[in-house]
């Protein structure tokens, strides 16, 4: 017979029984509340009204261009699979190969036992296609930069508090980097280089190193900075420059490799994922090699965590064999890209400052890009509605990434989609 065992009950939730039963197996009579449910649930419900609330939606690949959702297969015009490569047989052939050989996991962190041989031969690898003295993998694009930022704005390492440049439109891990490193970011409005100039010449007589830190492809606008004018804008302020290079690596640059390369070796540190356009998971940082050793010894987000596994290896070697020889991918994917600007223009749709395989589609008010978005799922195409705290408020908008998968039919498909699903107020 089961004994009990004591009572429980949280704030705003049912009366609790817990009991033993004879096996030692724990039960549960009711479902526990969290203590905070009733505030979670006040949250929730503000984010309602607002019209920005999200919600979790599973969906299944379906072939090139595709997913299924809801149990119909719909065109898929969200993801950040820029070359079609999540599928690649290369891809898939290398990560399950090297999981063979090598096991699922690489059981520790990369200063204790968890550096195989295959982070260095990807690491050197990349750092060849890069064109820099190194490079370091980490295992996400958002912990990349939430760790390698403090590491980088140390006070012990610089002596006094950095003087940290940054674009008002950049991704939330990079502003998360210089909160958790507790810097105050002095924010030049979006792509103004001539902001910029002023805001650093402003404080040419202060202490502390220059750091200016900033997108090359920004993924909301779709929009790219002028690499070149910000590297020699760096180097007249003895500026480090960080690049994050996301939505640019395998898309844009000499071989795919990113805008860094405009920068005429003047990129201090260059930030990429394995994630988008190289169809897998984790990220890197590229540079000197004093700068990667010095974040093998200071970055929390490399030290403390469990080195990338062999399978997520492969399909990164993969990727970087196949990526240099794709410049028709590329061009196309840019090509259709401007068809589909063209289209949206013709609409009287603005996409911000779009130039590259990302197109958004500004509504401007949350509720308008969460129905344009029901209305285009019922014409086929999964267009996925972003709204604030992602992208400023009254900017809402479906923000549709293109990818060499889709083909010229599929892009007439999404013009003809928003052209009978487009309401303007």
């Amino acid at each position: 017979m089961a004994m009990p065992v004591y009572r429980r009950r949280s704030v705003g939730a049912p009366v609790v029984n817990r009991t033993f039963r004879p096996s030692g197996a724990l039960c549960y009579h009711a479902r526990i509340m969290s203590l905070l449910d009733p505030l979670f649930r006040q949250h929730l419900d503000r984010l309602d009204r607002r019209h920005t609330r999200r919600t979790l939606l599973p969906v299944r690949p379906e072939g090139a261009g595709r997913i299924r959702r809801g149990g119909r297969t719909l065109l898929n015009f969200s993801s950040n699979d820029y070359l079609g490569l999540a599928s690649h047989p290369l891809l898939v052939e290398r990560a399950g190969d090297w999981t063979r050989r090598w096991g699922a996991g690489a059981t520790a962190s990369r200063l204790v036992c968890g550096t195989l041989e295959l982070h260095e031969e990807v690491e050197a690898k990349l750092a060849r296609l890069k064109g820099t003295e190194a490079a370091l993998l980490f295992n996400s694009g958002w912990q990349a930069n939430a760790a390698v930022l403090p590491a980088l704005f140390d006070r012990e390492l610089l002596g006094v508090e950095a003087l940290v440049f940054t674009d008002r439109l950049n991704h939330a891990s990079l502003h998360h980097g210089c909160a958790a490193a507790g810097v105050r970011q002095i924010r030049f409005r979006h792509n103004d280089l001539d902001h910029l100039e002023t805001l650093l010449a402003q404080r040419a007589g202060e202490p502390g190193a220059r750091f200016i830190v900033t997108e090359s492809v920004f993924s909301m606008d779709g929009d790219r900075a002028d690499v070149p004018a910000l590297a020699a804008l760096a180097e007249r302020h003895g500026a480090f420059l960080f690049l994050d290079e996301a939505h640019a690596t395998g898309v844009l640059g000499p071989r795919g490799m990113g805008l860094a390369a405009l920068g005429g070796g003047r990129v201090d540190l260059a930030m990429g994922t394995f994630s988008k356009a190289l169809g897998g998971f984790g990220a890197y940082v590229a540079g000197s090699r004093a700068l990667c050793d010095y974040l093998v010894n200071r970055c929390g987000g490399l030290i403390y965590a469990t080195a990338l596994p062999p399978a997520v290896l492969g399909a990164m070697d993969a990727a970087l064999d196949l990526v240099p020889a794709l410049d028709a991918e590329r061009a196309r994917l840019q090509a259709m890209a401007e068809r589909l600007r063209t289209a949206l223009h013709g609409l009287g749709v603005a996409t911000a400052g779009s130039s590259t395989q990302i197109v958004p589609a500004i509504t401007g008010a949350e509720e308008d890009a969460l129905a344009l978005g029901r209305r285009l799922e019922e014409r086929g195409i999964l267009g996925i509605a972003i709204r604030p705290p992602t992208v400023p408020p009254g900017t809402s908008r479906l923000r549709f990434a293109l990818s060499a998968a889709h083909t010229d039919a599929d892009l007439e498909t999404l013009v003809s989609a928003v052209a009978d699903a487009w309401r303007p107020r």
